[in-house]
């Protein structure tokens, strides 16, 4: 397993590496000048100039790219073009609004989710199972901005239930955080519900008629018993698959949903600095959601192996 592990983690390092090197040149092949955008339209050339001479924008690009590649390797993500402040800072402010949001998202998809895929699997042919598809089809057909402004509209300004906009940091007021971040995390895992809901049926179904919980029923064990114990444990592997994959979605993808909700997270920082043409924020940005989905995909093979002991981690059974 550690082996497995060293492997995997020089694999992460190159994907990194490789990531890095599309968002340096990405960025730079955005329209717009980010000097021009500090100097002002009615900026002289030579202010330009001293401005990218300033960013260091007027040296080669493979120059630029190994010096940013040399300050990351030290933790130096270098500071915004925009307000001067440090990479690192805004994003260590940002990140755990997202970071909790996701979370919170993940946990009530998976909690719905897993639950009306039982329902479905278990009660199959019936009224429960048309019901269950009818909502997972529903919550993936209708866009999150929609379901966003919708829920402002009634349950937070018609009805009170939640607060429309605003953030409470989690560490100060945790109840009060929760609260505030209830209706977008609700809007945010609308979408990984339904995902999760139809894997954990299909996994479900297939589970109910192996030889294993035949075998089970036969000895006597409880309706409940089977579906908990045996179908239910086997089926949370694609489950955690599922999660896993998505989860660094869900930090980069939280875009719209932090906008609607006027959240100070990760995704109202990543449009500002795309807008901005602010490089060092946009770099950053990105290869932090990169680490995230690599170490989120290691944990999440580290993970098979203890829900199910017949998988390895490493390949072998």
């Amino acid at each position: 397993m550690g082996r497995y592990l060293l492997t995997r983690l020089g694999q992460g390092l190159i994907t990194l590496l490789l990531a890095s090197i599309v968002v340096f040149a990405g960025v730079r092949a955005l329209p717009g000048d980010p000097a021009l955008a500090l100097a002002g339209e009615e900026a002289t050339p030579e202010i330009v100039a001293a401005i990218r001479a300033q960013l260091g924008l007027d040296e080669p690009l493979v120059v630029q790219y190994f010096r940013f590649l040399g300050n990351a390797l030290t933790g130096d993500l270098g500071s915004s073009v925009r307000t001067g402040t440090p990479v690192t800072e805004l994003i260590a402010t940002t990140l755990p609004v997202t970071a909790w949001l996701s979370l919170y998202a993940i946990v009530i998809a998976v909690v719905v989710g897993m639950a009306a895929g039982v329902l479905a699997a278990v009660k199959r042919g019936r009224w429960q199972e048309l019901a269950v598809n009818g909502a997972s089809l529903l919550s993936l057909s209708v866009p999150n901005f929609w379901l966003g402004l919708l829920a402002i509209l009634y349950l937070a300004v018609g009805f009170g239930w939640f607060p429309a906009s605003g953030y409470v940091p989690v560490t100060e007021e945790p109840f009060r955080a929760l609260w505030h971040l209830t209706l977008p995390a609700l809007i945010l895992g609308t979408g990984l519900a339904a995902i999760v809901m139809r894997q954990t049926r299909a996994s479900m179904i297939d589970a109910l008629a192996a030889d294993y919980v035949r075998t089970a029923r036969a000895k006597g064990s409880s309706r409940s018993t089977v579906i908990v114990r045996y179908a239910l444990r086997n089926s949370l592997v694609v489950v955690v698959t599922i999660v896993g994959l998505q989860l660094g979605g869900l930090i980069s993808g939280a875009v719209v949903t932090e906008r609607i909700f006027g959240l100070p997270g990760f995704g109202k920082l990543t449009l500002d600095s795309v807008f901005s043409r602010d490089y060092p924020v946009i770099q950053g940005v990105v290869l932090v959601v990169t680490l995230a989905y690599i170490l989120i995909n290691l944990a999440v093979d580290v993970l098979y192996s203890v829900i199910d002991p017949r998988i390895r981690v490493g390949g072998t059974a």
